[in-house]
């Protein structure tokens, strides 16, 4: 489980830290669907667990990826209704 940690927040750093400035607002909601790796890291390292203390750590992992994912699309959403022009 540690080396699947590792591994997942090494390409994080690495896909985040590749993204100029002037283009993360418009790949932001792309970035967004790119968190799901951690959501997939969570499911693969529950899935391998044996102990419950284990399965605890990760179902915990589970919830907190969603809430990253989600709440990243729900800013995004937000973000991008500022954008809209007001129909007259």
């Amino acid at each position: 489980m540690v080396v699947i940690f590792i591994v997942s927040s090494i390409v994080g750093y690495f896909l985040i830290k590749n993204v100029p400035s002037l283009l993360h607002t418009p790949l932001m909601s792309g970035m967004n669907a790119l968190s799901g790796i951690t959501l997939l890291g969570a499911l693969a390292a529950t899935g391998k667990a044996i102990l419950t203390l284990d399965m605890a750590y990760g179902y915990v992992a589970i919830v907190l990826a969603m809430i990253n994912v989600a709440g990243g699309f729900g800013v995004t959403a937000r973000m991008l209704k500022m954008f809209k022009r007001e129909e007259k």
